[in-house]
This record gives C-alpha cells, sequence and structure tokens, in this order.
C-alpha cells in the first residue's frame, strides 16, 4: 500500500493506497491458461462473486485486460493483465519496464476508459466518475489507509483467484524480515532504534511505522525499534515534519533517508547532519524516495534487500 504524506505527494496519497527479486510466483489456476496461452472464450466469459468493500460485485474469473487507478503495484506484483494504470506507478523506477506499453490514465480520463476496454477497474473511494466507470467494466474500489500492507495484497490476491499464493508470499516475507531484524539486534543490541527522514522543497519529515519508505519492515517485521520522540510525534499521525534545528532530536541509531531528486537536500551539507552520531559513525542507508513509496510486494522485496546490506554492512 503506498502512503504519502502532504505536501511533497500528497497526490500520490490520494492516488494509491500504500518489491524486486521474490515477486509472488504465478501459480497455474483451474480454468486459466498456460503462461503464453490466452484463455478459452469459455474461461474469458467467466465470472466469480468478490466481496468488496461496497458488497459483492460480480468480475471476471480471469481478467485480461485490468485498469488500475489505485493499488497499481500490488497488481504488478501479481502479473496482473494491466492495460491501464495511474501516472504515479507508471513513473515508478521500479516498475518502468513492467509497464512498458501501459497507458498512463486517471479517473477523469473516460473516454481512454472505454478505448482500453477494460474487463475489471481498481479504483480508490475517493475518486471521481465511479458510477460511470462501473457502467464501463466491473469496478472494484478500495479506501486508501483502510488495510494494512498485508490485508491489501491478499485482498487483490483474493480478486485476482490467487488467495493461496499471495498469502504464501506474506507468510515467506515476513518471516525472511524477521530473521533480518533478528540478526541486526544480535549485532547491534535489542535497543538499537532507527529513524526515516525524508525531504522536499520545503520541508523534512520522519516517519512512523506504516508509512511506507520501508516502514512497514523496519518497524513492524523486523521489530527494530524508533527515537522515543519519533514515538510520541510520529507514531500515530503517521509522518511529523520536522524543522532543521531538531533534526538531531529524532535521529537514531541508524538513519534510513528518502532522497528526493526534486528536494531541497541543502541540509546534508551542515554541520547539524554532520554532527549527527549515526552520521558520523557511517550508520545512514541512503532509498531512492520514488522507488520507495509503496508497500506492495515488489517494493518491500527491493527496500528490504537495502535495509540487509546497510545495517549488516555498517559495522
Amino acid at each position: 500500500m503506498k502512503k504519502v504524506f502532504i505536501p511533497f505527494i500528497l497526490l500520490i496519497t490520494l492516488a494509491l493506497s500504500a518489491c524486486g527479486a521474490n515477486e509472488p510466483a504465478t501459480a497455474p489456476e483451474s480454468n486459466t491458461a498456460s503462461i503464453g496461452e490466452a484463455p478459452s472464450q469459455e474461461a474469458q466469459s467467466e465470472t466469480v462473486t468478490y466481496d468488496s468493500e461496497n458488497g459483492p460485485v460480480k468480475v471476471p474469473a480471469n481478467p485480461r485486460r485490468i485498469i488500475g487507478l489505485t493499488n497499481a503495484p500490488n497488481l504488478v506484483s501479481l502479473n496482473a493483465n494491466l492495460v491501464g494504470v495511474d501516472e504515479w506507478t507508471k513513473k515508478n523506477p521500479l516498475f518502468t519496464d513492467k509497464l512498458a506499453g501501459v497507458v498512463t490514465v486517471s479517473d477523469s480520463d473516460l473516454e481512454k476508459i472505454i478505448e482500453l476496454e477494460p474487463d475489471l477497474i481498481i479504483a480508490g473511494s475517493w475518486m471521481n466518475n465511479l458510477d460511470k466507470m462501473s457502467e464501463i467494466a466491473p469496478t472494484i474500489v478500495y479506501t486508501w489507509g483502510k488495510l494494512d500492507y498485508q490485508a491489501q495484497q491478499l485482498e487483490i490476491g483474493k480478486l485476482l483467484g490467487k488467495e493461496a499464493e499471495t498469502q504464501g508470499w506474506i507468510d515467506d516475507f515476513t518471516s525472511r524480515a524477521k530473521a533480518a531484524g533478528d540478526r541486526i539486534k544480535a549485532t547491534y543490541g535489542d535497543d538499537v532504534t532507527v529513524s526515516v527522514f525524508e525531504y522536499d522543497m520545503k520541508d523534512i519529515y520522519v516517519f512512523g511505522n506504516n508509512w511506507a519508505r520501508g516502514t512497514e519492515i523496519l518497524y513492524q517485521e523486523m521489530g527494530l525499534k524508533m527515537p522515543a520522540k519519533v514515538e510520541q510525534d510520529a507514531l500515530g499521525p503517521g509522518y511529523h515534519t520536522l524543522s532543521h534545528e531538531v533534526i538531531p532530536e529524532y535521529a537514531g541509531d541508524f538513519i534510513v533517508l528518502s532522497k528526493n531528486k526534486e528536494g531541497n537536500g541543502a541540509f546534508l551539507d551542515t554541520e547539524m547532519w554532520k554532527n549527527i552520531p549515526a552520521v558520523k559513525n557511517n550508520r545512514v542507508i541512503e532509498i531512492d524516495t520514488q522507488s520507495s513509496t509503496y508497500s506492495d510486494p515488489t517494493t518491500l522485496e527491493y527496500l528490504l534487500n537495502i535495509f540487509k546490506n546497510g545495517f549488516l554492512t555498517a559495522n
């Protein structure tokens, strides 16, 4: 699930809810063609009932032309057959190759949606034209933030008829992340702390435990601790805006720095930043903002690898 904040990526927060080498495999399903083989006419016409948050909706058992206006990364991670996605997913470096040839579309592009001839549309509950989209194709709506990252991925798995393999990925990923967290704590102590910072053109932010940027991995699955000030100010709302002079008060033993190529990182050259113990001790793990604002399997796998290398080679 994609988690974003005001003001840098407010549009992303509104467009999306909130991971690489070990993405879920696509297991063969009954009434589904083999890889590379088009489904039979009978398979294409079959429908199943999906219990959405707005009630039961009949959807294709084997959707072949999906538009993902939200949760597109979750769909990509399950090798869904996408014909249209939101602009933010299309711009994300992790999905560039996987979305080659997929059209950028929004909830206001009704004519484009019609031209794409979707058999399934995934949209956000806040979006416009939901009734009109439902007339074009079965439309499933998700409310951003209603589900945690595991539950959201599992719902996408249910929708695509891939619940078992999705649950398998969840179990495997959480086990691997916990094992990495155990190694980190064995190396640095059970009380080792980590802070996640990000900046835009104007402000600097510190994140709680469920706002993407790998926070779900660090705090939920690895079981690492956040500094007391971060817990006090960011855990509840999800993020907290900082002034430059108070950054050291929120810095943990390690810092995960989400580097925004379009932001103002001038503070990184200041004595204030350079004198933070984590910075002086070479315990800053850098991630790319544009690649880190979702909580789907592709993004989470990508970040888990960065974290394992960053924490376990810093000592």
